[in-house]
């Protein structure tokens, strides 16, 4: 019988300890979430001559990471001004239940692929949102990250300052 009591003790503390890691894999997880996109929650601003404006901090690999929108479905981007056009690895175009228009020849830092072309309704950083955006649905692109390139941010003015970097969209 004392057996039971000193087991329950034992369980006890093996269960504390398994919470504590839990806890400490949540916590570390978020962390690294953060670090990794620094721009789950973006800045907008509203000026009084309609100009819309939203500042992104650069992450600690120096990259512009943020959440955004495609179609209303929420994404996470990438910022690339070297690629032309919004590149969308092909699981996030399938999800988002995006078309796939010709087949098209594309020039990529890992050579020539080929790539199918769509067309986005609406593409949303923050306040700023385009419509009908030329992308491409890559199928070669395993990540959870959509590269937002310059079919995107050409309609933008762009500027960095320090670790911050700051995109406008003036009214029509």
């Amino acid at each position: 019988m004392n057996e039971s009591p000193q087991r329950l003790g034992k369980g006890m503390i093996y269960a504390a300890w398994l919470l504590a890691l839990i806890l400490l894999t949540l916590f570390f997880n978020h962390y690294l979430d953060k670090q990794q996109n620094p721009n789950q929650k973006l800045t907008t601003q509203f000026h009084q001559d309609g100009v819309r404006e939203v500042s992104l901090k650069r992450n600690r690999h120096g990259h512009y990471v943020a959440n955004g929108t495609i179609n209303g479905q929420p994404v996470v981007f990438f910022l690339d001004t070297g690629a032309t056009i919004v590149s969308i690895p092909e699981h996030i175009a399938n999800a988002l239940n995006l078309q796939k228009g010709r087949a098209i020849r594309s020039s990529t830092a890992n050579g020539v692929i080929t790539t199918h072309s769509t067309k986005l309704d609406s593409v949303a950083l923050g306040s700023i949102e385009l419509h009908g955006v030329r992308a491409s649905i890559n199928p070669y692109m395993s990540d959870n990250q959509i590269l937002l390139g310059m079919s995107f941010l050409k309609d933008l003015d762009f500027a960095q300052r320090g670790n911050t970097l700051i995109l406008r969209q003036y009214p029509n």
